[in-house]
């Protein structure tokens, strides 16, 4: 956008001095034609821009002008840089970082600078899978709740086909890594997993926002519906201690630990969406937990434990293969193994 250029070239003119029409261009990555126009545009728009022909000439403030980011103390702009540095993945941002170093009073630049280097963002997980998916649309949704403009969301959801549905976006929301489009529907407010949108179509529309309307206050309640169903299902069990760290790392926060029982087990309750869910959650863990209650829970790991007998029965005469005994130790992740 011209805009943006004008504030860059602006900033540049604040930091060089002095610049050629050939340093713009190249700086904005535009051409000399369109640096001039637009050095030619800010002196048009009265900034005290001038230009000088001949050896040593160029584009100059006039009398020093300067604009600065007015009222940030040092540690203000640490925290900013600190905050905005690791995420300046893509050139869109990295641009945006340079513009607000070149804003800062000389004395904050070096360490704003050093605070931007201090992080970085890493984008996949430890299963490498990439987990940048939920920025694949993000640009046109941002535009689209700064703007007010209504969308068709091609939407795929849980083990359903990708839909087109149109929405009014009001807010973007990150939640533990994952990203989501707080719109609204026909049906109410909803929440809009970004990395199962397949297509955002602006439809020219404008959003009917509600006047009262607060993106915190209502992803508060959104989410708690959410969670709300995710805790649905609770199922009491007994577990051995040695058991304890990996179904912690499984289960997080649907995990409750009691107290020791007297056979030096320890009594649990899990969490889940169904019963269903629970069961599946806690097959792998073998004869290491002994679900107490409810019988539904206790009959869904029975017929998992037949099924898995019918079709691994005979091979549980056959000698362990070398190294089974560390497979529980090779499962976890890289840095429970870092002494």
């Amino acid at each position: 956008m011209k805009a943006d250029r004008l504030v860059a070239i602006l900033l540049f003119l604040q930091e060089r001095g002095r610049v050629t029409v050939a340093e713009v261009a190249e700086e904005l990555e535009t051409s000399e034609r369109t640096a001039r126009r637009d050095l030619e545009a800010l002196a048009a728009s009265g900034v005290p821009v001038y230009s000088q022909r001949g050896r040593g000439g160029g584009w100059s403030l006039v009398g020093g002008a300067r604009t600065n980011l007015t009222g940030l103390t040092a540690d203000e702009t640490r925290a900013l840089f600190l905050a905005t540095g690791p995420l300046a993945v893509t050139p869109e941002l990295r641009t945006m970082l340079r513009k607000l170093v070149r804003a800062l009073p000389a004395t904050l630049r070096a360490d704003a600078e050093a605070a931007s280097r201090a992080g970085v963002t890493d984008t996949t997980d430890w299963s490498r899978n990439p987990a940048t998916t939920d920025a694949t649309h993000r640009t046109a949704l941002q535009s689209a709740v700064v703007d007010g403009i209504r969308v068709r969301l091609g939407y795929e959801g849980v083990g359903k086909p990708a839909g087109v549905r149109e929405v009014e976006p009001l807010g973007l929301v990150s939640k533990a890594g994952a990203e989501y489009l707080v719109a609204g529907t026909e049906r109410g407010l909803r929440t809009f997993r970004l990395s199962r949108v397949v297509s955002v179509d602006p439809t020219g529309e404008r959003v009917v926002r509600p006047p009262d309307f607060d993106l915190a206050t209502a992803w508060r309640a959104l989410a708690e519906t959410i969670e709300g169903g995710m805790y649905a299902a609770t199922a009491r069990a007994r577990v051995e201690p040695s058991v304890l760290p990996l179904l912690g790392r499984l289960l997080g926060g649907r995990l409750r630990v009691g107290e020791p029982l007297p056979d030096g087990w320890t009594e649990v309750w899990v969490d889940g969406p169904a019963r269903r869910a629970i069961a599946a959650s806690l097959a792998g863990l073998g004869g290491r937990v002994e679900v107490l209650e409810p019988p539904e829970v206790r009959r869904l790991l029975a017929r998992t434990g037949a099924e898995l007998t019918g079709l691994y029965g005979d091979d549980a005469r056959l000698p362990a293969a070398d190294g089974a005994e560390a497979d529980d130790e090779a499962a976890r992740p890289p840095g429970r193994r870092v002494h």
